[in-house]
């Protein structure tokens, strides 16, 4: 009995503000015979739905703790600041650390950005999560910054949002256990970095059989006899007749 190559699942972990979406289309037209399931996980700590086995490889936004987890860094980022619309920012095409001096800027909990030192004025208390800072800005009280595709997601019709300079970006990196690198796993990981369906990587399958080249047909044979060749048989002159001696 042979045993399986794989899962029949590939189960991945995704982010708030990450689009799996091209990867899985790639994957469903690739991969036929392993159904993958995504697994929404919050950004702090997502790294805990891979060691406990909850997801085969996850789309996480780092940093992360990468004790016995293998990394790959896919993009990173842009930051942004989100805005009331009536805000002097919505004027302009982006914005300066700077230019936040005088702003009340909220620190989402949740928050995974890098800072030294947080611009503008901190707020006295800190958010739960991003979306609850994206409502006090709504709210009138204070910004936020965040990436580009945490803005998109909180989107609403109130507020807008800058890219802000001289901001940490936000990179975003697949990631999965070290010693749970299974051939599904490579077949991913393979989507992600752009091979094509014929690389070497990845689920190996059964080599095809070579098609076989049809039989040669025999060659038409000419009128008259003929060898085997199909050429006409050369004709041969009669043997000499000799003359008769003379009395």
């Amino acid at each position: 009995m042979t045993e399986p190559t794989g899962p029949r699942t590939f189960r991945l972990a995704y982010v708030p503000g990450v689009t799996p979406a091209k990867w899985v289309r790639i994957w469903g037209e690739r991969v036929t015979d392993v159904r993958l399931e995504l697994v929404p996980t919050a950004a702090p700590g997502s790294d805990t739905v891979l060691r406990a086995g909850d997801a085969d490889a996850g789309l996480l936004r780092l940093p992360v703790d990468r004790t016995g987890l293998s990394v790959i860094p896919l993009y990173a980022e842009t930051p942004v600041v989100v805005v009331p619309k009536d805000h002097v920012f919505a004027a302009v095409d982006e914005v300066g650390l700077d230019d936040l001096a005088d702003e009340l800027v909220l620190h989402p909990l949740d928050d995974l950005l890098e800072w030294n030192v947080l611009p503008g004025t901190p707020a006295k208390e800190r958010p739960a999560t991003t979306a609850d800072a994206v409502e006090l800005v709504a709210a009138g009280v204070g910004v936020v910054i965040v990436p580009q595709s945490l803005a998109r997601l909180h989107h609403r019709r109130d507020l807008t949002y800058r890219p802000l300079r001289g901001a940490p970006e936000s990179n975003i990196g697949l990631a999965w256990l070290e010693d749970a690198t299974t051939d599904v796993v490579e077949e991913f990981i393979g989507i992600v970095r752009g091979r094509t369906v014929n690389s070497s990587r990845g689920r190996t399958t059964a080599p095809a059989e070579p098609a076989r080249k049809p039989a040669k047909k025999p060659a038409p044979q000419r009128g008259g006899a003929s060898g085997k060749s199909g050429k006409p048989a050369k004709r041969t002159a009669p043997p000499a007749r000799g003359r008769r001696k003379r009395r």
